[in-house]
């Protein structure tokens, strides 16, 4: 007959086998994660060092990657910088808004978008920032003279005089979407 001891202290020991099993499966997965990661920003950052015009594909696979180093990020916005790329900008600067410990500099893309941009990525930024550069934005859209894009900020900012971007809007109860930049552009 078997002792309800030793089966108590025999299924104890196979709970905390199985436990630490678990445990060192998840730190596999997790140095398999990371791994993946270092690799995927190494390559990441080859191709925005070497490769005109590649940030937007950077920023797509760093997406997909889901996350690089510093120095990723880091390099593609001296892409972007180098290309006066002012999608790329965009897409950076969006990314920049919403995860603030990224070491790159937001005005620096948000003001190439402005200036460099066309009226779609202006207003895009302008619904898009938590606090775009209104004034600025204004100005460079006007200066075109190109009634539909004056038309389109002029009803955004009726209803939103003070400019505050999407985070606002969810704030105040809107669903929160973001404006992707027109096909093609």
């Amino acid at each position: 007959m078997s002792n309800p001891l030793n089966s108590q202290l025999n299924e104890q020991q196979t709970r905390n086998l199985e436990s630490t099993e678990q445990e060192a499966a998840a730190q596999a997965a997790i140095e398999k994660r990371r791994e993946y990661l270092k690799n995927e920003s190494v390559r990441l950052t080859d191709m925005a060092d070497n490769e005109p015009n590649s940030a937007l594909k950077c920023i797509h696979q760093l997406s997909v990657a889901g996350g690089a180093t510093e120095a990723t990020y880091i390099a593609i916005e001296q892409r972007i910088v180098a290309d006066q790329d002012a999608a790329g900008a965009y897409h950076l600067a969006l990314l920049a808004q919403n995860t603030p410990d990224l070491p790159i500099d937001a005005r620096q893309l948000i003001e190439l978008v402005v200036v460099k941009g066309d009226n779609d990525q202006r207003l895009a930024l302008l619904k898009n920032l938590p606090l775009p550069p209104v004034e600025m934005i204004k100005e460079q859209i006007l200066a075109t003279n190109d009634g539909d894009a004056i038309g389109k900020m002029n009803a955004y900012l009726q209803i939103n005089p003070e400019g505050y971007g999407s985070h606002h809007m969810l704030a105040s109860g809107q669903t929160d979407r973001i404006v992707p930049l027109s096909p093609g552009k």
